[in-house]
């Protein structure tokens, strides 16, 4: 169903250190930490002395998110609960960032998006921001008709979570809403309901 080659699919080419960077600011997910893990043990102790993690743990316990702070060590982790509390975050500090601030992301599409976008309103960049994908294929789906977002989509098709359309993922990208575009699928006949698939696991 997804067409292959659309120019607005993000490329995501991996994290690699900028050793001009007055400060690394790194935005992980549990999955994308190993990516981070990887970066440090290449970037060395310069890197690590300028380096701070906001790292997403949600759904983590206590325990799991201790033993990842530590993974990353020694660079200065501060945990967020949730994807909004780690974007919340990443604004505040952005807002006050001076130049020579380098970007990076690492996990889900759904939070490099977020990265990307939160860095854009803060005048950086979206294609300066150092991406790696890890983990989850899930994403953040945007229905052209009501304008609403559905969070977490690993089927195709899927149910609009505001105005209830069933909606095929098309492989066009928003870098400004950070999420893919969902198309009703059946608007000629709406009885006509195709089985959804598994496709962004």
């Amino acid at each position: 169903m997804l067409v292959s080659g659309i120019k607005s699919r993000p490329v995501y080419p991996g994290l690699s250190p900028d050793p001009n960077a007055r400060r690394n600011l790194i935005v992980c997910d549990r999955a994308g930490a190993e990516a981070v893990v990887e970066l440090v043990a290449r970037a060395g102790e310069d890197f690590v002395k300028r380096a701070s993690v906001i790292l997403v743990a949600d759904d983590a316990s206590s325990e799991e998110a201790a033993a990842l702070q530590k993974k990353l060590d020694p660079v200065h982790v501060e945990v967020a609960c949730s994807l909004d509390a780690a974007i919340a975050q990443l604004r505040e500090i952005l807002s006050g960032a001076s130049m020579g601030l380098r970007l990076y992301a690492a996990g889900s599409e759904p939070l490099i998006g977020s990265v990307v976008q939160a860095g854009a309103e803060n005048f950086i960049d979206p294609l300066s921001v150092r991406t790696e994908h890890r983990g989850s294929l899930m994403r953040r789906v945007q229905c052209v008709h009501c304008k609403g977002m559905t969070e977490n989509v690993v089927t195709n098709p899927v149910k609009c979570a505001h105005c209830g359309l069933l909606l095929l993922v098309r492989d066009h990208y928003s870098r400004r809403l950070a999420a893919f575009q969902g198309v009703c699928i059946n608007a000629e006949d709406p009885s006509d309901s195709p089985e959804p698939k598994v496709e962004f696991q």
